[in-house]
């Protein structure tokens, strides 16, 4: 993948100010792409986005606003659109499972209408989510034919995120720009700040000194650094732009097996680092439910990209408290993050 694919070409990012989108635009911006992002203004402070996101056209607008979506798409004239805006919460969509089914399934609806407006446009990237897959308990790798579905409102409306994806393409867009979704595990790394996820949760106990309640202390989950499924979504971006015919449309992105593993060790593992690491104890609340196991089969990723993970959990877990570690020693986190972006880029051999 040479790098200069990027050089001067216009993408247009949604959920930009996110933590997976505020590190695409800064991997972006390095390979010197042309970026507009649209989406709500950060939901916590701090946030990764004032850090590293001040180069960046931004349109903060609600991807649940079709006509506010199609004036931003029109005017970004993007050549590529990846779509991350979304409520991306399985606790929040509980609570509010109205507001999770418009962000994450009109919100997609509403940038892909806008989107067959595009004479430009070269292809559409669609991010979904892990928990799209139908998921019974049996403990296998789900692979991309399996079948979809949800028991919660938030795996069941990025399911149908998926359906309506494939019902546009289909219908709008088969002799026009490929569509593609993609699908990732839960990512950790630097700048995330989010509420109800895991390493968050270890940081502010850090900084207060309590210990993290955790909802399935055994819980396996598929972690993967933040910088792993990016670099699958440029390779795929990539792909659907220069060889389109073999460019699969639906595409896992997971981390290596050895990588799967339970809430409490990932806590364990990450609090080490630090002086005075907080613990952890079971949460005593009753609590929605959760699938136990949850993994990704990523064969089709190496097939179609070449694409495989090249960082273990242990390494996973060093890079995102090594970030936390400067962030709270004040160093230059702007300069930091481009480091941790060149020295992964550098791993893959200096391609996107």
């Amino acid at each position: 993948m040479p790098s200069g694919f990027w050089r001067g070409r216009r993408v247009l990012i949604t959920g930009h100010t996110g933590f997976k989108g505020a590190w695409l635009c800064l991997w972006l911006r390095g390979l010197e792409a042309k970026l507009t992002g649209y989406a709500l203004a950060p939901a916590s402070a701090p946030n990764l986005w004032d850090i590293v996101g001040a180069e960046t056209r931004s349109v903060i607008a609600d991807i649940r606003d079709p006509a506010r979506v199609r004036e931003a798409v029109l005017a970004a004239d993007p050549q590529i659109v990846i779509h991350m805006a979304a409520q991306a919460l399985v606790r929040e969509s509980y609570r509010d499972p109205l507001g999770t089914y418009a962000t994450n399934v009109i919100g997609t609806g509403a940038l892909l209408q806008a989107c067959r407006e595009l004479v430009n446009l070269q292809c559409v990237l669609i991010v979904t989510s892990d928990k799209v897959y139908e998921n019974h308990g049996a403990g296998r790798a789900f692979e991309e034919g399996d079948r979809l579905g949800g028991e919660d409102p938030y795996s069941s409306s990025k399911a149908c995120a998926e359906l309506l994806t494939a019902a546009f393409r289909a219908s709008f867009f088969g002799d026009g720009p490929p569509i593609a979704s993609v699908r990732a595990g839960n990512v950790i790394g630097g700048g995330d700040w989010s509420a109800d996820r895991l390493i968050p949760d270890c940081v502010r106990a850090i900084e207060s000194g309590s210990k993290v309640t955790l909802r399935y202390p055994e819980a396996i989950r598929p972690w993967q650094h933040v910088f792993e499924p990016l670099s699958g979504y440029l390779a795929l971006a990539q792909a659907l732009v220069q060889t389109p015919e073999g460019a699969p449309r639906a595409v896992n992105f997971g981390p290596d097996p050895a990588s799967f593993c339970a809430v409490r060790e990932v806590v364990d593992a990450f609090s080490a680092r630090f002086t005075g690491k907080p613990g952890w104890q079971p949460g005593t609340a009753a609590q929605p439910p959760e699938a136990h196991a949850l993994s990704l089969s990523s064969g089709l990723a190496e097939r179609a990209l070449g694409w495989r993970p090249c960082l273990s959990i242990a390494e996973s877990l060093a890079w995102t408290a090594d970030w936390y570690q400067a962030h709270a020693a004040e160093e230059d986190m702007l300069r930091f993050s481009e480091a941790q972006i060149a020295k992964y880029r550098a791993l893959r051999g200096g391609g996107e």
